[in-house]
């Protein structure tokens, strides 16, 4: 990134098309935390074709290429020096062999005068273009790994992946690395004035990706509301990140010529300089109130000043977009309705797996509708018990929303500490974890948008978890998946 500046659900849109469980287990979150975050999910293409997941391993593969190639040539890829020009061939070299149109445009203004990398997929219309970018560029100061060769690495697996799986593709897939970033945007700019109103028209979003491993990163979108970033935070929104806008970010990085020049934009960051808040260290973890980026700008910006969940979270982040935006292969037909069975309690145990006794018709806890009702824990002593289904998500409809009622009773007089727990968990992934501090009169409808496990087969568990005194009950009634 350059230095100046100029200028209650939980969606889960990823999982579409793929195999997966639901699940509730018992949480592992602080004693004084009543409620988790959603854990990483396998991204996926919500409608049609499944996007695939971007292996982390190699992304940061390519980080270790870039800090090798620092250290072989002064210490930095700033642009105009050796170290940029091994970075662009190394980017170059794998895209060539993987099929891509590459060209290097020479950047005649750019104060370190070198090369912008444009490589462009074959296939889709060329008047229709989605186009990802990044700056290749560092800072002299050192190797420049978050900033920014996580951006440039992130787009290079990306695009490799692409290449990898060839699907069908209904828009023109554009890559770009940038030069002479560091120094005032100037390759991109030189690239956006390169081309004519007509070729500017093609540009159907541009997509930045600058600084997106931080080790006390955040989770910011460019324009985040717009709807150019709505594939963007679509992704993100399905982990339970609540990504804000990336205020730090604006007028300072290789978008800022694409939106000058009219083309819808939006990208990913992790943050730079600018200090965490406590209350996005609460929601994110990490320090409050020091740096995103700890590194920024020096020498110690090394594969080490990188974060391994973040970009993770951001690489599986750009494939949903892309394919989204640009993957085609057919929308299947909806066809939808209710897949929970049972779902009232109603039959007993029939299509539930229960632990003993939990669906029951005690009076001891009333049924939010007919008698039966599933009763999770309220023995006062130590012990698990569980609830689960497995439920077949069909393939392309609009919507999937998973709802139940809760009710939670209990003799625990504190409001402060964490006792009893139920944890709710679509396969592996966590949704949502209750308990003695989430306690109610009546019934509370909870709802999540599980439009991500679309197409697939998945296990809905319910699991409670109770310590060796005083009860508490947790009870579920009209439990719904219902896909329209």
């Amino acid at each position: 990134m350059r230095g100046r500046t100029l200028s209650a659900g939980i969606a889960l849109a990823v999982f579409a098309g793929m195999t997966v469980t639901l699940a509730t287990q018992p949480a592992t979150a602080s004693p004084s935390t009543a409620t988790t975050a959603v854990t990483r999910p396998i991204a996926a293409y919500a409608a049609a074709l499944a996007a695939p997941d971007i292996s982390v391993t190699n992304v940061q593969a390519h980080l270790t290429q870039f800090n090798t190639i620092a250290t072989s040539n002064g210490g930095n890829r700033r642009a105009g020096s050796a170290g940029y020009t091994a970075s662009l061939n190394y980017v170059k070299t794998r895209l060539q062999a993987a099929g891509y149109t590459v060209t290097e445009q020479y950047c005649s203004s750019c104060t370190y005068p070198s090369n912008n990398l444009i490589a462009e997929w074959p296939g889709g219309p060329a008047d229709q273009v989605v186009m990802f970018g990044a700056h290749l560029d560092g800072v002299s100061a050192g190797p420049g790994i978050n900033d920014n060769a996580t951006g440039s690495s992130t787009l290079l697996e990306n695009a490799l992946v692409l290449a990898a799986q060839n699907p069908t593709v209904t828009k023109r897939v554009r890559f770009a690395w940038w030069t002479d970033e560091e120094q005032g945007l100037n390759g991109s700019r030189f690239y956006v004035n390169s081309l004519n109103s007509t070729q500017r028209g093609y540009i159907k979003g541009y997509y930045n990706f600058d600084m997106v491993g931080s080790t006390n990163g955040g989770y910011f979108i460019n324009r985040v509301s717009s709807t150019t970033a709505a594939p963007l935070k679509a992704y993100w929104d399905s982990l339970g990140l609540q990504p804000e806008e990336n205020v730090e970010g604006q007028g300072r990085s290789d978008d800022y010529y694409f939106q000058q020049a009219g083309i819808p934009t939006s990208g990913y960051a992790a943050g730079a300089s600018a200090r965490k808040t406590s209350a996005q260290a609460a929601k994110w973890g990490g320090t409050a109130n020091s740096a995103y980026d700890p590194c920024y700008h020096r020498s110690c910006d090394t594969t080490a000043n990188v974060s391994a969940t973040v970009l993770n979270r951001a690489a599986d982040g750009v494939a949903y977009a892309l394919w989204q935006l640009a993957v085609g292969g057919g929308t299947p037909t909806c066809t939808g309705g209710q897949v929970v069975g049972n779902g009232g309690f109603e039959s007993g145990n029939t299509t539930w797996t229960a632990s003993s006794g939990v669906i029951t018709t005690s009076s001891a806890q009333p049924a939010r509708t007919g008698s039966y009702k599933a009763w999770l824990n309220g023995n006062g002593s130590s012990g698990t018990e569980s609830l689960t289904q497995s439920v077949t998500l069909p393939a392309g409809c609009a919507s999937y929303t998973l709802s139940f009622w809760l009710h939670i009773d209990t003799a625990e007089t504190t409001t402060s500490r964490v006792y009893d727990r139920l944890t709710v968990q679509l396969g592996s992934t966590t949704l949502a974890t209750y308990s003695n501090l989430n306690r109610a009169s009546g019934y509370v409808q909870r709802s999540f948008s599980v439009a991500g496990f679309a197409g697939q087969t998945v296990t809905l568990r319910f699991t409670g978890t109770e310590d060796s005194s005083l009860q508490t009950s947790f009870v579920i009634d009209d439990v719904t998946l219902v896909a329209s």
